[in-house]
């Protein structure tokens, strides 16, 4: 697929799929006439990225565990610092302490919601 058509299943613009590509994230393929050829399995590899910048990890982090999200995992230790490895379980807390908060806040909706619907359900039909 090309650049557009990656853009717009991913919702990324094609800016920053052209970065992704200058930092090794993705790989595009060159068609003759030079467009980028993308394929199928970039999509996926886009969101991954995505929500991994998300949550706050940059993109020299995401380069180097990236390759644990394919399958078959394929695995280079080698790249493992201890820098790297103390920023992704900082990292890793962080978003644990994330979805713990945003755990309590959808909670917290759900309850407020079952309350509203229940009060409306209680309340007789006004008379017209």
């Amino acid at each position: 697929m090309r650049i557009g058509e990656l853009s717009e299943r991913t919702g990324t613009p094609r800016r920053l799929l052209r970065y992704y590509e200058e930092q090794g994230l993705i790989v595009a393929d060159r068609t003759p006439n030079g467009y980028r050829a993308y394929d199928e399995s970039n999509v996926d590899r886009v969101l991954q990225i995505r929500g991994l910048l998300d949550a706050g990890l940059p993109t020299r982090i995401i380069k180097q565990i990236l390759p644990c999200l394919d399958k078959p995992r394929i695995i280079h230790f080698s790249d493992a610092t201890p820098e790297m490895l103390a920023t992704l379980e900082s990292e890793r807390d962080r978003m644990t302490e994330r979805i713990r908060f945003l755990t309590r806040n959808r909670d917290a909706v759900a309850e407020y919601l079952d309350a509203v619907r229940e009060k409306l359900v209680a309340q007789p039909p006004a008379a017209g």
